[in-house]
C-alpha cells in the first residue's frame, strides 16, 4: 500500500500542497536505497545533526550542497586504486543523498571525523515570523484615534 490520494487534503489546506508532494516522493523512493547509512539527531530545540557513515571516502571525495530547501550530499571516489582484493567488503560506490529541509532550516557547518560526515543544521525563524503579543487597549483609546482621524 504505497499509493495515497492526497486530493482531499488539498481542498482543506491552502499553500500546503508541497507537503503532499514531499510525502508522495518519499514513498516512491526505493526501500533498497540505504547507502550510505545515516543518522538524524535532534541536538536542541532548533538544532539538528545529520551523520553519514562514509568509510573509504576522503574529504575531497564528498560534496555538500545546500539549496533553498534541499541538502544534497554526494560522494564519488576520485581515483580508484588498482588493488588485488581477497575480500572487498568496504563499499565505496558513488552515492547521492537528498534531504528536504523545513522552512528556515539552514546548514551551519559540515565536518569529517572518524569516517563520519557530520552536517549541523539550525532553524532560524526571522523575527517577523515569530509570534508576538498584541497589547489590548481600552475602548477609550480607540475612540480618541477615530476622532483624530475624522
Amino acid at each position: 500500500m504505497r499509493t495515497f490520494d492526497f486530493s482531499p487534503l488539498w481542498r482543506s489546506t491552502i499553500g500546503f500542497d508541497h507537503l503532499a508532494d514531499l510525502l508522495d516522493s518519499n514513498l516512491r523512493q526505493s526501500a533498497d536505497d540505504n547507502y550510505p547509512p545515516f543518522d538524524v539527531e535532534r541536538c536542541g530545540e532548533d538544532a539538528y545533526r545529520i551523520s553519514l557513515a562514509v568509510a573509504g571516502f576522503g574529504m575531497d571525495d564528498i560534496g555538500v550542497t545546500a539549496e533553498r530547501d534541499t541538502l544534497i550530499i554526494e560522494g564519488k571516489k576520485s581515483d580508484p586504486e588498482q588493488r588485488e582484493y581477497l575480500y572487498h567488503g568496504i563499499a565505496a560506490r558513488p552515492f547521492r543523498r537528498v534531504f528536504n529541509l523545513a522552512d528556515y532550516v539552514q546548514v551551519k557547518q559540515a565536518s569529517f571525523k572518524d569516517g563520519l560526515l557530520i552536517v549541523d543544521l539550525v532553524r532560524e525563524v526571522p523575527d517577523a515570523m515569530k509570534p508576538r503579543r498584541i497589547p489590548i487597549g481600552n475602548a477609550g483609546t480607540s475612540r480618541q484615534i477615530e476622532q483624530k482621524a475624522a
